[in-house]
């Protein structure tokens, strides 16, 4: 059968559709994005009617997903690894509930920070919540697992996470496709109480999870995609997870790797098969892309005294993304390196677009601010956080989604004034309309910028939930109508601008100064569409 040859990301989008999804639900965040995108061009997805808007933030895509689960259809949702913690509410409680339809929540980690504020690890999260985890060490598995996931999520009744990393994510291989599997008919739940978490039914459905656990083990024992394969030496074993198995493989082309190597792409851990490694083997490496949760759990696991070595013992290191080099050196293995890369080819650090509304903004605050000590400005996530770099040096925090209003009102309520927030329109409907409700309620002493581009640019130009929203929702949390000014980003407007962030930074009160100009790229993009409908007006573009 003909492959296709799919990123991981797309892979888990084709597994989705043919896995019988009826909706899928996700907010845009490197290295997850692209598995929504998928799912919104697949003709496919559109002729079966899949449900693929973008959702506001992590919290209400994860609940919305839920919802249709709840309904009986079969769901994915989809989020960056930080982005989990937004929907951590929902996550955690939903391992109570249980599901009715299939539900799956991949998620995408970001070692060594390529888009990120953090490294850490959905698999602490899947522990804590106790769900069972599948980690595809290759595109194939991503597909299949997530195919055949919906089923396992039924048939344990709790949402299964697919946790990856964004080297598969963004690399592509040759995938074969399964028949495409029909959605599930519309059915509520047969226990009217299960989504009701009154304290007195959810310890009784946590006692129902607690005893759920040694079902996700036999599953995890059971799975094709573990398994154990003996070496010629036994003395030493490996345990390789999710994308750390591919990396071995790597080292091992010919598939002559004289180790016991344990395979461990589904968790809850099989104590089964850490018992016949354990039986053995003198040694074991931990081979995990992430924190060191297999390692842990295996020392924890061990009774007898194994020396089991990995990113905690400083086999590999504690931080960053895990590859085939540092697998092999952890080996032992002759790690083969190229000339020294010459001092002229500097890294070109990450700069704002050429007519960019960002860098008129960012001018005229800090021709406005000049008169102040430095240190007044709190940002958000998004392509303006590149104003903490030069030429601009304008921006003085970027934490998480939302922080900027809030760092701001509590700068200001210690008497730090005037205390800035600067902040997109994706990032305010996501995180930041809370914040400024706070900051109306306390009467706080704070200017919002909202750098409004009209889509969540930096992920690629997504719809962004604000819209033509964002002064009514600035009026409708309280904001006084006179001080939600509106301004276009351009050169020849900056003294205006220059006049209003005076005069709203002399106010005693929040107010919002909304700077609204199209993204440069989505402008670019959304003139190409229209061009190419034009010149073929029969065909449509996506």
């Amino acid at each position: 059968m003909q492959k296709n040859l799919f990123l991981g990301v797309e892979a888990i989008g084709q597994g989705a559709i043919d896995g019988g999804i009826s909706g899928v639900y996700a907010y845009p965040g490197t290295p997850s994005t692209e598995i929504t995108e998928f799912i919104q061009e697949s003709e496919l997805a559109a002729e079966l009617g899949i449900r693929s808007k973008w959702s506001s933030n992590e919290k209400t895509a994860y609940e919305a997903a839920l919802g249709m689960s709840y309904a009986g259809k079969r769901t994915m949702v989809c989020m960056k690894h930080v982005g989990l913690n937004v929907a951590a509410d929902a996550f955690v409680n939903s391992a109570i509930t249980g599901i009715n339809g299939g539900m799956i929540l991949t998620v995408a980690d970001d070692p060594s920070m390529h888009s990120s504020q953090n490294e850490q690890d959905s698999r602490f999260y899947a522990k804590f919540a106790m769900i069972p985890v599948l980690e595809p060490s290759n595109q194939q598995e991503a597909y299949d697992m997530v195919r055949e996931g919906f089923a396992l999520s039924e048939e344990l009744g709790v949402p299964v996470m697919v946790r990856i990393t964004t080297r598969l994510a963004h690399s592509r291989a040759g995938v074969e496709r399964r028949d495409v599997l029909n959605s599930n008919e519309l059915q509520l739940p047969t226990d009217p109480s299960q989504f009701v978490l009154l304290p007195a039914i959810a310890r009784r459905r946590y006692k129902g999870l607690l005893e759920k656990q040694k079902d996700f083990e036999k599953a995890a024992k059971k799975s094709k995609y573990n398994s154990i394969t003996k070496g010629s030496d036994r003395s030493f074993g490996i345990i390789a997870c999710g994308i750390a198995y591919n990396y071995l493989q790597e080292n091992y082309p010919n598939g002559d790797c004289p180790y016991t190597v344990m395979k461990l792409t589904q968790y809850p851990i099989p104590e089964k098969m850490l018992a016949k490694m354990e039986k053995h083997c003198e040694e074991v490496l931990i081979l995990e892309e992430g924190a060191p949760v297999v390692e842990e759990a295996v020392k924890a696991a061990f009774k007898k005294d194994i020396k089991v070595s990995g990113r905690l013992s400083g086999a590999l290191p504690r931080d960053g993304e895990l590859n085939a080099d540092l697998v092999a050196k952890a080996l032992g293995k002759e790690v083969l390196t190229g000339a020294e890369i010459p001092d002229i080819l500097v890294n070109r650090p990450p700069a704002l677009c050429q007519g960019c509304g960002h860098q008129d903004m960012y001018k005229a605050l800090n021709e406005a601010l000049d008169v102040f000590s430095k240190g007044r400005v709190f940002s958000d996530i998004g392509c303006y956080t590149l104003g903490a770099l030069p030429p601009y040096k304008s921006i003085y925090s970027c934490v998480d989604m939302g922080a900027s209003i809030t760092m701001a009102k509590g700068a200001s309520d210690a008497g730090l004034i005037p205390a800035v927030a600067v902040i997109g329109d994706s990032t305010f409907t996501h995180s930041g309309m809370t914040g400024l409700l706070d900051a109306v309620n306390d009467g706080s002493n704070i200017v919002v910028v909202i750098s409004d581009n009209e889509s969540v640019s930096m992920t690629g130009g997504q719809d962004s939930s604000a819209l033509g929203k964002v002064e009514s929702i600035c009026q409708g949390v309280g904001v006084d109508p006179k001080h939600i000014r509106v301004l276009v980003p351009l050169k020849k407007y900056h003294e205006q601008m220059v006049e209003t962030f005076n005069e709203e930074l002399a106010y005693n009160g929040v107010s919002v100064i909304v700077f609204r100009r199209e993204c440069i790229q989505a402008a670019a993009k959304r003139m190409r569409k229209a061009k190419k409908i034009k010149d073929n007006p029969k065909k449509q573009y996506s």
